[in-house]
């Protein structure tokens, strides 16, 4: 697939019929959420509000090669503490050698783009397919994206042969990296039975493409508002287009992409468990006026039923069961507009 396929700049350049179906394919964004961007009060309308000047640009996250798992004792006992430092500290790093295939992430990144490029009317259909926050309450609450949830227990439900075994090839390999870096985490905390490995398996984690449109406002609404994951661990895979930051202490970081590298984040279910060693980092993506930006992550999840209980001593959190916790993000997403989150268990 030519590159002017799979990431698009302003659409007035491009071929007419090309810019004809992008059109089509857009999700009508701008005319769904007038009103929040209307009723914008001039203040939240500059550049500091969403791209504030403690933003420590392009730095880069820490970089494991998880290949040292296979030399010596000395080196496996690096990576791992390279591991669980990063995990401790910054809640996201980055791993190289992850065992997979850039043909696989090709193959991926191309059925993603034929996907969003359907037309609009055919993507809402679907019931997979969501687009803007019709939670919002605000600018502030409205992420300017489009993405797809696919469980992996349906991946091969399409009548796309090709889509669905590109995405089976994709999702096992990322999920057997996700319950890898599990075993680790769990191992350096003193962990024996492998509680995360056990309860989360391949029906009941989930994979999720995301497109983030050209936004005609970047300064006044967020590519995907802040927010942590409701999972044990998530693996994405971003395109070379900037634009994901988390926040450490009190700063927003803008991570650089590295077309080696997977990007690993700890969830909330992760923090809860660990007692809060491992850390659930706020995460965004800020909206971009030019160009489009593509990802997709792996988010390894324990079945409804799975009670989360803190393994160190003594507990930080109440248990709870991951269908509660869901339930109580939903709630306040939709009272609030925001996500509370583990701050509703602590004790």
């Amino acid at each position: 697939m030519p590159d002017n396929l799979t990431e698009h700049s302003a659409t007035s350049s491009l071929p007419f019929v090309l810019h004809d179906l992008i059109m089509e394919s857009e999700p009508p964004l701008e005319e769904r959420f007038k009103d929040l961007l209307r009723n914008l009060d001039e203040e939240t309308k500059t550049k500091e509000e969403y791209h504030p000047v403690t933003v420590k640009e392009d730095n880069e996250l820490p970089l494991v090669d998880l290949n040292l798992l296979n030399l010596s004792d000395s080196d496996h006992e690096k990576c791992k503490r390279m591991i669980t430092d990063a995990s401790s500290k910054w809640g996201f790093f980055q791993v190289v050698n992850h065992g997979v295939p850039h043909e696989i992430l090709e193959r991926m990144h191309c059925q993603r783009v034929k996907l969003f490029m359907q037309p609009f009317q055919k993507k809402v259909n679907e019931n997979n397919h969501r687009w803007g926050t019709f939670s919002a309450k605000s600018s502030k609450q409205l992420s300017w994206s489009e993405s797809f949830h696919i469980p992996l227990n349906n991946v091969l439900a399409s009548d796309d042969c090709e889509f669905s075994e590109t995405i089976e090839d994709y999702a096992m390999l990322l999920f057997d990296l996700a319950v890898r870096i599990s075993k680790i985490l769990e191992e350096c905390m003193g962990c024996k039975s492998s509680f995360i490995s056990e309860t989360c398996v391949p029906s009941s984690c989930f994979i999720r493409m995301n497109r983030y449109p050209p936004c005609p406002v970047p300064f006044q609404v967020f590519g995907l508002v802040p927010h942590t994951d409701s999972d044990f661990l998530t693996v994405l895979h971003q395109s070379h287009v900037g634009g994901l930051q988390l926040l450490k202490e009190g700063k927003w970081v803008s991570v650089r992409p590295n077309p080696n590298a997977l990007v690993i984040n700890i969830g909330d279910l992760f923090q809860a468990w660990s007692g809060g060693i491992y850390k659930s980092v706020e995460h965004r993506v800020v909206a971009n006026k030019e160009v489009e930006r593509f990802s997709t992550a792996l988010f390894l999840c324990p079945s409804y039923e799975t009670v989360i209980r803190s393994f160190s001593e003594p507990p930080v959190y109440k248990s709870f069961s991951f269908r509660d916790y869901r339930q109580q993000v939903r709630e306040d997403v939709k009272t609030t507009g925001n996500k509370v989150g583990l701050q509703r268990f602590l004790l």
